[in-house]
């Protein structure tokens, strides 16, 4: 049995990751967007359908439409979400550490190590940073290292000795060497990442509307989620998923069609529990009308937990008990 991880926003958030709504709250307090009328228009009128992100969509089709009018617009948009990304690196730099104890059978790491692939749709480079370095030494030895296939490291600074892969920039290397190495666990970013860069120097990272099409225009974004279509949809597959409000219709796509087609089964960490169905369906707090992706939840999940990470890695037995089960119990 193959077992896969999904990252969102709300695993960076136990770290003070910003969420969605949080951001929203950030660039409205920018300077460069204060200014821009056009721009706090746009963000107010998308709080609550979409948020930043949806406002970004529309100031990007604007562009498409009129460059010489919405390009200042866009470009400011874009460099304050840019700026919350590398405040927010800054913050996890300075950091300590990612772990709330230090029993070795309780540490993230020794959590994480257990996966066969780790997917994140998050842009941060959290992981890079603090997990990466100690892959080897989580528990039983399974992995001699990290590896993201397809992308060639560029140090930072070729004299310093820290070994923080997430203070160095990536590009995307030709599709003919792309390379998943099994001695290595694979660490794929299905939205890029603020520390890549495309071929002309440009920020590699999915933000804004139309992520579908993103990842299609670019090779290693569509072979990373060629990848993780592939792993869900191998029979026996599962699939723990933490802080994901299941709100990319492309991501719910995939997970969907691996349940019903291929008994893909799930455990979800999220304040909403089980209940996070319910949140990312839009007619919450109307009439609610289930979707597929409800009939996916009753058919493939087999676990949820409301606890915090700091809960289920500190001292909280029964949570981190019913989050190991997840690996040992099969139906």
């Amino acid at each position: 049995m193959k077992h896969v991880l999904l990252l969102g926003a709300g695993f960076s958030r136990n770290w003070g990751g910003l969420l969605a709504n949080e951001v929203f709250d950030y660039l409205i307090s920018q300077k460069e967007v204060a200014q821009d009328e056009y721009l706090m228009g746009l963000l107010w009128n998308h709080k609550t359908t979409g948020g930043f992100e949806n406002a970004l969509a529309e100031v990007q089709v604007a562009f498409d439409t009129d460059p010489a009018k919405y390009d200042l617009s866009l470009r400011r948009l874009q460099n304050a979400v840019l700026k919350v990304f590398e405040q927010m690196n800054q913050a996890f730099f300075d950091a300590p550490g990612m772990e709330f104890q230090q029993h070795i059978d309780r540490l993230l790491r020794t959590f994480l190590v257990r996966f066969d692939a780790i997917f994140t749709l998050n842009q941060d480079v959290l992981l890079e940073h603090h997990y990466f370095r100690h892959i080897e030494l989580a528990g039983p030895r399974r992995w001699n290292g990290p590896q993201l296939p397809g992308l060639l490291r560029i140090p930072n600074n070729a004299a310093s000795t820290d070994p923080s892969w997430g203070k160095d920039v990536w590009v995307p290397l030709p599709l003919e060497n792309f390379r998943i190495e099994d001695a290595l666990q694979p660490f794929f970013k299905l939205h890029g990442s603020s520390n890549w860069k495309d071929s002309v120097g440009g920020s590699l990272l999915v933000i804004g509307g139309e992520k579908s099409r993103a990842i299609r225009s670019n090779a290693i974004l569509t072979r990373y989620f060629d990848e993780f279509r592939e792993r869900l949809s191998a029979g026996g597959s599962r699939l723990f998923v933490i802080g994901y409000g299941f709100r990319d219709p492309h991501v719910n796509d995939v997970i969907i069609q691996a349940v019903l087609r291929y008994g893909l089964q799930f455990f979800v960490i999220d304040p909403s529990g089980s209940d996070v169905v319910r949140c990312a369906n839009p007619s919450c707090g109307s009439i609610y009308a289930p979707n597929a992706l409800d009939d996916a939840f009753r058919n493939g999940l087999i676990g949820a937990s409301r606890r915090g990470l700091s809960e289920t890695f500190g001292n909280d037995q029964i949570s981190h008990e019913q989050v190991m089960d997840f690996f040992g119990n099969a139906s």
